[in-house]
């Protein structure tokens, strides 16, 4: 429990800083917008209830019906009043109302274990919540804190690759509406898949009065609180902005995805204070990593979800010039690095977990470094640098694999000896 606290003061004090920041470029911060949201309309009401199913697990059945009939009469309440007043029927109310009640009802009608596991289920529901407003609050401070971005010299090193937003970019234009509208829909439901497959993991805590160790949510929101502040460090907006129709004259050139960029010497260029500099690495890729990883244990079904997603989700990011293929790179080994992270903390830090956790860190930094200090040499020399590339990405995935089998019960168990029977 103490954990638990500590992780709340800190986050807590995460986003005040956040709120400062951003009340001093003019926006609402996360906790003024989060507040906002108890009267005012959401921006985002299947987030909010999103953040309700997560916190539904701590609770029984019976009180699950209640809980989500208060939050939906609550909200049509709030769509009479709206409709009323003209204004805008956005839904969600209800779903907050009833997590913040639960949070209250925990300190003030629970005691012992019952209250740290309802406090806890209210803060896994508000921190969902709380951590799409902390990222928006972080794409307004890269859009305003860094007026140039370094898409040149992701572009350049991108060669390497042999260019694949370009390739896929050209390839889902040739699919047509049919195509872009299932990316479009992979890609924006990507959340969604994710708070799915966290109430699958954690379908049990009402029976077990306890939540597991290592889940997918947790991973999910460290992947959230620790992405954007690389983009801080490497500001990139994506081909679609800096080389194609939507950067404006922002853009280097209008070329994304009939034609590659031409091989030149790359340098920082000037962009908008209004596009998110949200990029390096790919966090769509690090989330859809992430969820396929947590999804090879589950049933077939959602297996092949698992694999459906990523696989559309990697295509959507490249298809639609939202990133570059060194940056779908860079977040496969962000994923993999935070989620063996995630995974040591849970089961105690070993030799393996430190050494690998080290690893990819030292590959991650690698590539940055690479991106940003040798693209014209990657470029000039494809077939060296783009297979030392996928190499470089690959062996974090070998070294996953191999340590996270070495952890699992069943493979460990196999591996100890047999016991020696004893001698009549």
């Amino acid at each position: 429990m103490t954990l638990w606290i500590a992780a709340g003061v800190l986050t807590l004090g995460f986003m005040v800083a956040l709120e400062i920041t951003a009340r001093h470029y003019g926006a609402r911060g996360p906790i003024s917008s989060l507040g906002r949201e108890v009267i005012f309309g959401p921006q985002s009401g299947p987030l909010l209830y999103g953040g309700l199913a997560l916190m539904l697990v701590v609770l029984t059945w019976r009180q699950r019906f209640v809980a989500v009939g208060a939050a939906l009469g609550i909200d049509v309440v709030f769509l009479l009043m709206r409709w009323v007043f003209d204004a805008r029927l956005n839904f969600g109310n209800g779903a907050l109302w009833v997590i913040l009640g639960c949070a209250v009802i925990a300190v003030t009608r629970r005691t012992g274990r019952d209250r740290a596991l309802l406090l806890k289920g209210t803060g896994l529901g508000l921190l969902l919540v709380a951590g799409h407003k902390t990222g928006d609050t972080w794409l307004l401070i890269t859009s305003k804190t860094r007026p140039s971005v370094l898409d040149p010299y992701v572009a350049t090193a991108d060669h390497a690759l042999g260019d694949p937003s370009w390739l896929v970019g050209q390839f889902v234009e040739a699919t047509g509406p049919i195509g872009s509208g299932i990316l479009h829909l992979i890609y924006g439901q990507l959340p969604l898949a994710a708070a799915l497959f966290g109430l699958y993991q954690l379908r049990n805590v009402a029976a077990e009065r306890r939540f597991p160790g290592h889940h997918l949510v947790r991973t999910f929101l460290a992947i959230g609180l620790i992405g954007p502040a690389v983009y801080m460090i490497f500001p990139v907006v994506g081909p679609v902005f800096a080389y194609g129709s939507d950067g404006g004259h922002w853009a280097v050139a209008d070329l994304w995805p009939g034609t590659p960029p031409p091989l030149t010497a790359p340098h920082p260029v000037p962009f908008d204070g209004i596009t998110p500099r949200n990029c390096m690495p790919s966090l769509h890729t690090a989330w859809a990593t992430t969820l396929f990883i947590h999804s090879r244990k589950a049933p077939r079904f959602m297996r092949f979800a698992g694999t459906f997603w990523l696989i559309g989700t990697l295509t959507a990011t490249l298809g639609f010039g939202y990133h570059y293929g060194a940056d779908l790179l860079a977040g496969a080994v962000f994923a993999l690095t935070i989620e063996t992270a995630m995974r040591s903390f849970d089961r105690g830090w070993d030799r393996q977990g430190i050494l690998l956790v080290s690893y990819g860190t030292t590959v991650f930094t690698a590539l940055l470094v690479s991106y940003r200090w040798l693209p014209v040499e990657m470029a000039r020399h494809p077939w060296a640098f783009g297979p030392l590339l996928l190499l470089a990405a690959g062996s974090v995935v070998y070294g996953y694999l191999r340590t996270t089998k070495q952890w699992d019960p069943v493979a460990a168990a196999a591996q100890q000896p047999e016991p020696q029977l004893m001698q009549a």
